[in-house]
């Protein structure tokens, strides 16, 4: 068994390590971002798949790596984990729909409410203690649905037509948009930027990089949140204007 994740601030990461460890306390979990995922991937049949939910839909760094590496996923059981702040619908189908037209067995899926990564939009911020509620839940959420896996009884959250339905409906159709590409929206304050760098070394898609000392953004952007999350001077914005919280899962666990 193996743990495969795409994590911006590590609400992912921490949930489907938890999982794997309750199946199995030696399995290990590894990033897409990891350049010998496919490598491992090939070694194991049985996957755990995580990924945060943006819009009731997969984030597109996470529909990029599924369609690139199609082939390697077929044949493979797969239990999908996603995480998200406030709905989803069917954030588990998004993949499973993809996965099983590239030859995948779907086992199960998991949604899991975790602390909204939003850091630039005041209006979606809960307090600390809210937040290590919510983590909270979920841990013990992830806990009951392993057992329930080792039992024969997957969870199956967000794999049904309903789920389907409600996804498609309570966000997706209004929102493909957001998801489609890649994004240039990201905006950095010159002004705050100390040309740390620390952007350009955490972002996944190397769409950021150093210009005359100075933090620069191109169009590639998948909106993580990873940068805004970590910028010292709290000098990166995606949705918003102003950075509100910097939302780490260290912060909450």
């Amino acid at each position: 068994m193996l743990g495969v994740y795409f994590s911006g601030t590590g609400n992912t990461r921490h949930c489907i390590e938890l999982f794997v460890k309750e199946l199995d306390k030696v399995a290990k979990c590894i990033s897409i971002e990891d350049e010998e995922v496919i490598e491992k991937i090939d070694k194991n049949n049985f996957i755990v798949l995580g990924y945060p939910i943006y819009y009731s839909n997969l984030p597109k760094i996470v529909r990029d790596f599924i369609v690139d590496n199609k082939e390697n996923f077929k044949g493979k059981k797969i239990f999908i984990i996603t995480t998200m702040g406030l709905f989803s619908g069917d954030g588990t189908g998004c993949s499973a729909r993809l996965l099983t037209k590239y030859g995948a067995e779907i086992i199960g899926g998991l949604h899991l409410k975790m602390p909204d990564c939003i850091g630039d939009v005041k209006l979606l911020k809960k307090t600390l203690k809210e937040n290590k509620n919510l983590v909270e839940q979920a841990d013990e959420k992830i806990k009951k649905s392993a057992n329930n896996l080792k039992n024969g009884k997957a969870t199956q959250d967000g794999l049904g037509i309903a789920c389907h339905l409600a996804g498609l409906f309570g966000q997706r159709l209004w929102f493909y948009g957001k998801t489609k590409s890649y994004t240039d929206a990201l905006k950095i304050n010159l002004e705050k930027c100390n040309g740390c760098g620390s952007c350009v070394r955490l972002c996944p898609m190397e769409n950021l990089s150093m210009k005359n000392g100075q933090a620069i953004s191109g169009q590639r952007c998948t909106m993580c949140y990873r940068c805004i999350s970590n910028c010292p001077q709290q000098a990166i914005t995606l949705i918003g204007k102003e950075v509100y919280e910097q939302c780490k899962i260290e912060k909450y666990i």
